[in-house]
């Protein structure tokens, strides 16, 4: 009998530690949540393909945060231009990483992440035909992407400049072919960011002309999130802010940038 009582005085506490032992296992080793980053990895520095695999900054800053987040696990899917956007509202994507910059009509339907990298638009034309500043794009000829920051600031110039505006041809190209193109004289000037531009023009060898466009009062870019995505772009900044800290984020942008191009701090609290 004694025997019989001790058994049954012990066994709710071993139940109860083998409870406790399946509660701690099962958190332990619950899936990550998946979130898929749409890119059209057609934009060096920040988003390109080397080898059949994705890199550069954007990429590599968020490979960094995957790094540092167990209970998220992080995916990138190479899609058009046009499908980024249309893919993150139907739910196929939670995030997209394409040298993104602010516009407040992403910004009434997305969140933002904090600026990741500092990256002023350019205005590039042909040296023998040099443009020196957005009021030397009167009458003149581009091209871009639908949807894209760059057309916007040709659209609201051209607003206020309806006697003379600029043409845009959307084209649909890459930045790179859109370049090519530009020195071989098929249109006017461009208009997209500065690393971008100044690494195409290395790498092709190219011989343009490119000026600074002191009126972009915003010249960061960002990873933007779907609207549900609230927690993870919390984590995402939290993450973020270690990196500017600790020098990773300066090493990522001396690697894949070519030189510092962090944002002001201030702009990171």
């Amino acid at each position: 009998m004694k025997k019989l009582f001790l058994l049954l005085a012990i066994s709710p506490l071993l139940v109860a530690c083998g409870q406790s032992k399946q509660d701690s296992t099962s958190t332990s080793t619950a899936s990550p949540k998946t979130i898929v980053v749409a890119t059209a990895g057609d934009i060096p520095p920040f988003d390109f393909e080397k080898d059949g695999n994705l890199t550069g900054y954007d990429v590599e800053v968020l490979k960094v945060v995957d790094e540092k987040l167990d209970q998220y696990k992080i995916e990138f899917q190479k899609t058009a231009w046009e499908s980024i956007f249309p893919g993150v509202d139907a739910g196929r994507y939670q995030a997209a990483a394409n040298n993104l910059s602010y516009t407040k009509e992403r910004a009434d339907k997305y969140l933002y992440s904090l600026p990741i990298a500092k990256n002023p638009l350019v205005l590039v034309s042909r040296k023998d035909k040099a443009l020196t500043s957005l009021q030397d794009i009167a009458g003149k000829t581009t091209r871009d992407d639908t949807g894209t920051s760059t057309a916007k600031v040709v659209t609201d110039w051209n607003q206020n400049h309806s006697d003379n505006p600029a043409t845009i041809q959307y084209s649909g190209e890459d930045v790179a072919k859109r370049l090519t193109d530009l020195a071989n004289g098929e249109f006017d000037f461009l208009i997209f960011d500065k690393i971008s531009v100044q690494k195409i023009i290395q790498d092709r060898g190219l011989d343009l002309n490119v000026v600074d466009l002191e009126s972009n009062d915003n010249p960061n870019n960002y990873i933007i999130f779907s609207s549900d995505q609230k927690e993870f772009k919390e984590q995402f900044d939290k993450v973020l802010k270690e990196l500017y800290q600790d020098g990773t984020l300066e090493k990522l942008s001396k690697t894949y940038l070519g030189g510092s191009y962090l944002p002001d701090q201030s702009q990171l609290q």
